[in-house]
C-alpha cells in the first residue's frame, strides 16, 4: 500500500475534522483565484473597450474622468464641447475621421449616447473587432434606437419596440421624454464592452427631445410635437466628447498639443491607451490590499489544517505505534503525515476551483451587465496555476512540523501507550 493511499484511508477515518480543513481551504482559494481572476478580466475588459482610436477630446478636466464618461459611460462631464470647435477638430488637416458623442439621458438607468453612423464604422474593441448587428439595422430616422445586447435581454426590448427615455442618469427619473418616443430599429452582437450597456440614438434625436427644454427642465408652456420638430435644424449646439482618428499616428501628440492649447475653448484632449494605464497605476494599491487580504486568509486555512494535524496527534499515537509494529519505518511515519497535508491541499484546491466556476457561471450574466465584465472559467491562467502551486508547497510545509513530531514519536514510543 502506498503512503498517499495510505494518508487516503487515514483521512477517511477522520473524515469530520477533514471536511472542515477541506471546506476551509477551498473557500481561500475561492477567494484568492476569484480575487485575482476579477483584476486579470477587468484589466482586459477594460484594455479590449476601445482600440483603434487615438485621441478622446472633452472639456477640460482630469484625464481619467474623460476617459471613463465617454468610453465606459461612469461619472459625468465637467462641460461640453461646443459644436464650432468639434467642426474645426473634424476639419483639421491630419483628422482623417471623427465620432461626435453625446451622453446625459438613460433608458431605466442604461445610459443614452448620441452619435451619428459613423460610430458603427469606426468604433473598434477587442483586437480591433468592429461592431455588428445581431439583427435589424443602424438608425437612420431621428427617432430610431440601436440597442446594446445586454439593454434588449434585460428589458426584453426587440425590434419595432417603442421606448421612451428618461432625462438624467439615474436607474430612477421623474423626467420622462414620453412626448417624443423612439423606436428599436437593431440590436447589437454582445460585445463584452460598455456598448452592450448602451442605447443609440442620433445627434439629430438626441437634440430633437430637448429642443422644448431649458437648462435640464421642460420650458414651462412650450410643447414641440414629435412630427413638428422632424421639420427643425436639429444641429446640436454642443456634444459631450469626439473620438478622433489621425491619418498617421505619429502626428498624435502634435495634434494633441494644438487642441489642449486651444485658445478659443479649454479643451483636453488624451490618448486612451496611456490614460487607461495611468488609471491602473492610480488602483495599484487596491488591487494589492484585496491580493494581500487573500493571501492572508489562505494562510489562516494553512493554519487551520496545521492546528488539525497537532491536535490529532496525541490521539494517534496508538495507531503510529500499530504501523511501526506491522513494520512501517520512521520515515514511512514522517511520509504519511507529509501525504495527508499534501492530500488536504490537493483536495481543498480542487473543491476551491470548482465553487469559483461556479460562481462565476452564475454570476456572469450579473457582471456583464453590471460591470461589463465577461468572466471566462476554464483554462486557469499561468498566474493562476502559479497560485496553487504555491498553496501545495504550503501544504507540505505545513504539515513538516506535525510529521517531524510524528517521526519523534514513532522512534521512542513503540508500543508504549500514555495514559
Amino acid at each position: 500500500m502506498t503512503v498517499l493511499s495510505l494518508a487516503r484511508r487515514s483521512l477517511w477515518n477522520r473524515r469530520g475534522t477533514a471536511a472542515l480543513v477541506v471546506c476551509s481551504v477551498a473557500l481561500s482559494v475561492a477567494l484568492l483565484l476569484g480575487v485575482e481572476r476579477l483584476r486579470t478580466e477587468a484589466r482586459e475588459s477594460f484594455a479590449n473597450t476601445l482600440s483603434g482610436v487615438d485621441l478622446i477630446v472633452g472639456a477640460r478636466s482630469g484625464p481619467i474622468n474623460l476617459l471613463l464618461y465617454s468610453v465606459f459611460r461612469l461619472g459625468d462631464p465637467v462641460n461640453n464641447v461646443s459644436w464650432a470647435s468639434y467642426e474645426r477638430i473634424a476639419e483639421h488637416p491630419q483628422v482623417a475621421w471623427t465620432v461626435p458623442l453625446s451622453l446625459g439621458d438613460s433608458l431605466r438607468g442604461f445610459p443614452v449616447l448620441g452619435t451619428t453612423q459613423a460610430y458603427f464604422t469606426h468604433y473598434r474593441y477587442g483586437r480591433d473587432q468592429s461592431l455588428a448587428l445581431a439583427r435589424g439595422e443602424i438608425f437612420d430616422g431621428i427617432f430610431d434606437a440601436v440597442l446594446g445586447a445586454e439593454v434588449a435581454r434585460r428589458l426584453g426590448y426587440d425590434l419595432g419596440d417603442e421606448i421612451v427615455l428618461a432625462h438624467g442618469t439615474g436607474a430612477v427619473s421623474l423626467t420622462q421624454h414620453d412626448d417624443k418616443p423612439f423606436r428599436v430599429v437593431g440590436v447589437l452582437e454582445r460585445t463584452g464592452t460598455p456598448v452592450d450597456n448602451t442605447v443609440h440614438i442620433s445627434l439629430e434625436g438626441m437634440e430633437a427631445i430637448h429642443v422644448d427644454w431649458r437648462g435640464g427642465a421642460p420650458i414651462p408652456g412650450l410643447s414641440i410635437s414629435a412630427e413638428r420638430v422632424q421639420s427643425m435644424d436639429l444641429t446640436p449646439d454642443s456634444i459631450t466628447a469626439v473620438m478622433v482618428g489621425l491619418t498617421s499616428r505619429r502626428a498624435v501628440f502634435q495634434v494633441q498639443r494644438q487642441i489642449n492649447t486651444d485658445r478659443d475653448e479649454a479643451l483636453m484632449a488624451i490618448m486612451p491607451g496611456l490614460t487607461l494605464q495611468q488609471l491602473w497605476d492610480l488602483m495599484r494599491v487596491g488591487e494589492n490590499a484585496l491580493l494581500a487580504v487573500s493571501a492572508l486568509v489562505m494562510l489562516v486555512a494553512l493554519t487551520v489544517m496545521l492546528t488539525a494535524l497537532l491536535t490529532g496527534l496525541n490521539e494517534r499515537r496508538r495507531e503510529m505505534a500499530l504501523l511501526r509494529a506491522l513494520g512501517a519505518r520512521p520515515w514511512q511515519i514522517f511520509a504519511l503525515i507529509i501525504g495527508e497535508s499534501l492530500l488536504l491541499s490537493i483536495l481543498g484546491a480542487l473543491l476551491g476551483v470548482v465553487l469559483l466556476q461556479g460562481l462565476a457561471l452564475g454570476a456572469s450574466g450579473w457582471l456583464s451587465g453590471q460591470l461589463g465584465l465577461t468572466v471566462t472559467l476554464w483554462p486557469p491562467t499561468l498566474h493562476e496555476m502559479k497560485i496553487l502551486a504555491i498553496l501545495f508547497a504550503g501544504g507540505i510545509l505545513v504539515g513538516l512540523w506535525p510529521a517531524w513530531r510524528a517521526y519523534r514519536n514513532a522512534l521512542t514510543d513503540g508500543m508504549a501507550i500514555r495514559m
